[in-house]
C-alpha cells in the first residue's frame, strides 16, 4: 500500500502511553505530531509539545492552526465517576468547541473508547453490531463521548480497546508473582490487546481514512478471549510460582469480543494472544 507522502499536522490530544508511541510512529513518517496533555515534560522528543488541561476550555488556545486528523487517546485519572466524565464527553466536547471556534477543521477524527460499552456477561461474542446498554457508569460515560465524537461534524470513528497490557502495565504479573490467581468457576472470560497493537490498529486505520471512508466503529481485541483462570494459570507456570489464593477480584462480566472488522480491513496482529504477548514482559518483569 502506498502511504501519501505529504507531510500530516496531527494532534493527539491525552497523549500518555498509547499516545506517546502512536506520535514517534507517525514523527518517525515524517508527520509533525502534537501532543496535549496537562505535563508536557513526559513528552518523548518528536512531538511538539501543547501545555492544556482539556477540562478548562480556556487553556485550549494554543491548538496547530492546520490540523490533518485528531486522536482523542485519553485516560481518566482515576475510577471517580466525575472523573470520567470531565476526561471523557466533557473534555471532547471542550476541545470539539475550540477547534470549531479557531476555525480549525480536521478531516478525520479517532476517538479511542473501551469495551466497557458492552453489558453482555454470559461468554456470548460481541461485535460492533452488539448492544451496548452498560449498567456502570464507565460504560455509560463512554458511550455518551463515542455520540459525541460521532455526531460532532468531523467524520469520526471509534475504536474500542479491550483490556490494554503491555510494558509498564504490571498488574497481573505481580497479582500473579505473589500467588494470587483467579477462581476456574465461574468461568469467566476475558479479552486483552497488547499496547503495541493499540498503536499498530491506530496506525492502520489512519492510513486507510487517508483513501476510503471507515466504519463507524471499530472493536479492537486480540484473537482470543480467554478464560481468566487460564490466563492466570499459564502465567503462573512462566513466573514459576504456585498459586496459593484465589480471588475474584477484578473479573467483572463474561464476554467475548471479536475482531473480525478490523482484520477484515487488513490488520494483522503482532500479538494475537496473550502467550505471544506476554514473554517479552515477563522477562522485563524478573528483571
Amino acid at each position: 500500500m502506498k502511504h501519501k507522502l505529504n507531510r500530516d499536522q496531527i494532534l493527539i490530544a491525552g497523549c500518555g502511553d498509547v499516545g506517546s508511541q502512536l506520535g514517534l510512529s507517525l514523527a518517525a513518517e515524517g508527520h509533525q505530531v502534537f501532543g496535549l496533555r496537562r505535563n508536557i515534560n513526559q513528552l518523548p522528543p518528536g512531538i511538539q509539545g501543547i501545555a492544556a488541561d482539556l477540562s478548562q476550555p480556556d487553556t485550549l488556545i494554543n491548538l496547530p492552526q492546520q490540523l490533518d486528523t485528531l486522536f482523542y487517546v485519553v485516560a481518566a485519572g482515576s475510577r471517580d465517576e466525575s472523573v470520567y466524565r470531565q476526561a471523557y464527553p466533557g473534555g471532547l466536547q471542550n476541545l470539539l468547541l475550540a477547534l470549531q471556534q479557531q476555525s480549525i477543521h480536521p478531516r478525520q477524527l479517532f476517538f479511542i473508547s473501551s469495551t466497557a460499552v458492552y453489558h453482555q456477561h454470559s461468554d456470548e461474542w460481541v461485535d460492533e453490531r452488539s448492544a451496548t446498554e452498560p449498567d456502570n457508569f464507565s460504560g455509560r460515560i463512554m458511550l455518551e463521548a463515542e455520540q459525541i465524537a460521532l455526531q460532532s461534524s468531523i467524520p469520526a470513528t471509534v475504536v474500542r480497546f479491550s483490556g490494554i497490557y503491555g510494558p509498564g502495565r504490571n498488574y497481573m504479573l505481580t497479582q500473579i508473582s505473589r500467588g494470587i490467581g483467579y477462581p476456574s468457576e465461574p468461568p469467566r472470560y476475558s479479552n486483552r490487546i497488547h499496547r503495541d497493537d493499540c498503536v499498530g490498529t491506530l496506525l492502520h486505520l489512519w492510513r486507510l481514512s487517508q483513501h476510503q471512508t471507515l466504519e463507524p466503529v471499530y472493536l479492537a481485541s486480540d484473537d482470543q478471549p480467554t478464560p481468566l483462570h487460564e490466563v492466570g494459570d499459564w502465567l503462573a507456570e512462566q513466573l514459576e510460582v504456585t498459586i496459593t489464593e484465589r480471588s475474584a477480584r477484578r473479573t467483572i462480566g463474561s464476554k467475548r469480543c471479536s475482531n473480525a472488522l478490523l482484520k477484515q480491513s487488513g490488520y494483522r496482529f503482532k500479538y494475537p494472544n496473550y502467550r505471544a504477548g506476554y514473554p517479552q514482559l515477563i522477562d522485563e518483569f524478573k528483571n
